[in-house]
């Protein structure tokens, strides 16, 4: 299969590209800072995948938050528009989205049926969905994973996370109690497979097991054979990061309902045996 990748550069889109090119595909690797160019270089591919967009790991200033919807909203948009006037067009949109579409909550259970939530992040998947249903428009089918704290040895969330840790500097972050909803990069690359073989709808991309902070903290020692006795207090993270510290603060609890049912089966259900896995 002949397959569009946008954002083919960042952690998952690096993860993604090698899973597709191991089972046989021709990947096309496109940048979606030009959306008229990414459509014509996207002329005849049978899929294309959407994982661009700026980080929202950073500080939320006015201008990053601009960035931030600009890139999950604008841009498709565009590209989309620019796609309607291509011959051959694909016949799968995948797009990424977020668990940070159902809101915050230390209490509630997610699933991909719920509605979404009404805070900044929420309301930017919210239109990065939106945005992506235009391809719906052009005949094509429309798949949007939202994915959980995404895990792996190079990337993601355990970026910054693996070197505190291995230094014994790790610890519990805030109040400890707040869900991480997790998935291992492997199975993140296989929900995606999933979806570019044919689903319509959302999937959520989390592991079918979620973990407070305070459970994941110990895993992540255990796995490293370190102690994590320094905490990283709720003002502390909120002084560095602002209001985009609610990502680790407060979390969510996101199970994987649709996904199963589609008939994926996680290749590490367990977060021990991801961590595991990943230090290996």
């Amino acid at each position: 299969m002949r397959i569009a990748l946008l954002g083919a550069s960042g952690f998952v889109g690096r993860h993604l590209a090698a899973t597709l090119q191991a089972r046989g595909d021709d990947i096309v690797a496109v940048s979606l800072r030009d959306p008229a160019r990414a459509a014509a270089l996207t002329d005849g591919c049978e899929a294309v995948v959407n994982l661009a967009g700026a980080s929202v790991s950073e500080r939320w200033t006015p201008t990053q938050r601009r960035e931030i919807e600009r890139s999950r909203t604008d841009l498709p948009r565009a590209y989309l528009a620019a796609l309607a006037h291509v011959t051959r067009r694909p016949a799968q949109y995948v797009s990424a989205s977020a668990v940070g579409y159902y809101g915050m909550s230390r209490t509630a259970t997610f699933v991909e049926s719920d509605p979404p939530g009404d805070d900044f992040l929420a309301r930017v998947c919210v239109r990065w969905e939106a945005a992506a249903d235009q391809a719906a428009g052009l005949g094509m089918r429309v798949a949007k994973i939202r994915t959980g704290l995404a895990l792996g040895p190079d990337g993601g969330a355990l970026a910054k996370l693996l070197p505190l840790f291995r230094f014994g500097a790790g610890g519990v972050v805030a109040s400890g109690d707040q869900w991480y909803s997790w998935i291992h990069i492997d199975d993140l690359a296989g929900i995606y497979l999933r979806a570019i073989d044919g689903y319509d709808g959302a999937l959520n991309a989390t592991a079918p097991a979620p973990v407070t902070n305070r459970a994941f903290t110990s895993a992540l020692a255990a796995a490293l054979h370190r102690p994590a006795f320094i905490p990283a207090p709720g003002f502390a993270v909120r002084l560095v990061l602002g209001e985009a510290a609610c990502i680790a603060t407060e979390g969510q609890r996101v199970l994987p309902e649709a996904t199963l049912a589609s008939g994926y089966h996680f290749k590490y259900a367990r977060l021990d045996e991801a961590l595991d896995a990943i230090v290996r």
